[in-house]
């Protein structure tokens, strides 16, 4: 995940399956879609607990990340991500916010002075991303300045603002599952050094650093 300005993209292992399944349309409301199945590029919620996934054409439905459930129905565009008739749960997030024991190191590898976001990824290795003055998109398009390619998160997810001297501001970009900051679901938000940001099933915390490889953050 290190880079600047470029993207960076960050793939989950459902982006490299090439299963294929026929595309389902409308479907009855007693019809259900399972993990495992490749329904088509679009929206899905799940039936448990309401969290929606968004797929690609060649995508393969994963069970629940937040319930664990295993029936998905695919989502109309004329219903909000709060409008399923269900108790919508949350993607997964630590009760009691706990500082890593990781973060030290993500700050004593930083190479440049500035603001940097911070996340471990799946197979234990730790990345981190320069956040440059301006805007910095973050979501699953191609386009995004952070890309981080995974159902759990929407092609135009958030936005983070940098101006020099000035706490990060993170914003929600109409993201399917929410923005959350420190655990707390947020429209936006300052986003100060050692803060974890939700994207999605990611966590990634913030860094601002004074000098590289010093350990400390800028005042």
């Amino acid at each position: 995940m290190t880079g600047g300005r470029r993207p960076v993209s960050i793939e989950s292992d459902a982006g490299r399956r090439t299963k294929i399944f026929d595309s389902v349309g409308s479907s009855p409301l007693e019809d259900w879609l399972e993990p495992g199945t490749i329904p088509g590029c679009g929206t899905y919620f799940c039936l448990g607990c309401g969290v929606q996934l968004s797929l690609r054409e060649t995508d393969e439905l994963p069970d629940c990340p937040a319930c664990g459930g295993t029936r998905f129905r695919r989502d109309s565009m004329f219903k909000s991500r709060q409008d399923h008739g269900l108790s919508t749960a949350e993607l997964p997030l630590p009760g009691e916010r706990a500082v890593p024991d990781w973060l030290p190191q993500a700050r004593q590898s930083l190479s440049q002075p500035g603001d940097h976001l911070a996340m471990k990824e799946d197979g234990g290795s730790i990345s981190t991303f320069r956040v440059e003055r301006g805007w910095t998109r973050i979501g699953r398009s191609e386009r995004a300045n952070l890309r981080l390619d995974d159902p759990t998160v929407s092609r135009r997810h958030a936005m983070i603002v940098a101006d020099p001297r000035k706490p990060l501001r993170v914003l929600d970009d109409r993201s399917l599952n929410g923005v959350f900051v420190n655990g707390a679901s947020v429209e936006w938000a300052l986003l100060r050094d050692g803060d974890e940001l939700g994207v999605g099933r990611y966590l990634l915390y913030a860094l601002r650093c004074e000098a590289p490889g010093s350990g400390h953050p800028r005042p």
